[in-house]
């Protein structure tokens, strides 16, 4: 992947970049594999907003995604690599030999025509999935399971892997993005290679009309704010916050205060934290 920069003919391009998107071969999804997709706005079934921020954008549709690579011995063919805009990563869409058709999650460097795979008997090829315990260490990998058969779960974003350090007993040891170190059963599946659109994260938005594009409504700075709305709010002029921490709009702390929960049931399997 690359990235297109433009000539600064309007404030809104000065910084703008986007993707050139040459990788992309297919121009309209499999119809076999989309479904309508209803837009909460940041809302939940009672009408409130739970999540801030979030309203209008583009219409999308959802292209159903195999994350659980289960046709275990078929092989199939990349017909085609195409856009998804649920995600920042390409998809792949698969023509299995029995004639069923399923979209993956595009690898990098995985062309159109070549051919993938899953199970245990699975060579080691980009695109493949393979359980764990069948992996040499070593290898980067994505689309990793938590729950042998429930699906890929982790590194799924765009130009993300995970590399497989060791192997003990019924797990395997994994580093994963993030730079967290932890285990995984060996059962669970993965998918060979590293996520493509590397470039994913390098594109500047460059303008606030394209944020709201994507379904993204502006945030407004608590210290801004009056008291009424925010803790961090009042005070003649540009003032500080008044508080020793900074604070949520609901008064608990913010950033660089760790929310995970101390007796998760999944700490155990953590070796060493996320930087």
């Amino acid at each position: 992947m690359a990235i297109r920069l433009y000539r600064a003919y309007t404030p809104g391009t000065r910084n703008r970049t986007v993707s050139t998107f040459g990788e992309i071969t297919g121009h309209s999804p499999e119809k076999s594999l989309i479904k309508k997709q209803h837009n909460r706005k940041g809302h939940n079934n009672q009408g409130r907003i739970t999540c801030r921020h979030r309203g209008g954008g583009h219409k999308k549709r959802y292209r159903i995604i195999d994350f659980k690579r289960n046709k275990i011995g078929v092989p199939a063919k990349v017909a085609s690599i195409e856009y998804d805009p649920n995600r920042n990563a390409r998809i792949a869409l698969l023509h299995y030999i029995d004639g069923e058709k399923r979209y993956i999650l595009h690898p990098r460097s995985l062309p159109v025509d070549s051919v993938v795979i899953s199970g245990p008997s699975a060579p080691i090829e980009v695109g493949n999935a393979l359980p764990l315990y069948c992996i040499p260490l070593g290898t980067a990998v994505h689309n990793i399971e938590l729950i042998p058969g429930k699906g890929g779960q982790i590194v799924r974003a765009a130009g993300t892997y995970a590399q497989i350090v060791a192997k003990e007993g019924d797990f395997a040891t994994l580093k994963l993005p993030s730079g967290e170190v932890r285990l995984i059963r060996k059962l669970c599946y993965a998918s060979i290679g590293q996520i493509g659109n590397i470039d994913a994260g390098n594109i500047t938005i460059g303008k606030a009309g394209r944020s709201r594009w994507l379904g993204v409504k502006p945030s407004v700075r608590g210290v801004v704010m009056n008291p009424v709305d925010h803790p961090h709010g009042g005070g003649e002029g540009r003032s500080p916050i008044g508080k020793s921490h900074p604070v949520t709009p609901w008064g608990k702390p913010a950033l660089g205060v760790k929310t995970r929960k101390s007796n998760k049931y999944s700490n155990s399997y953590i070796l060493r934290r996320r930087k």
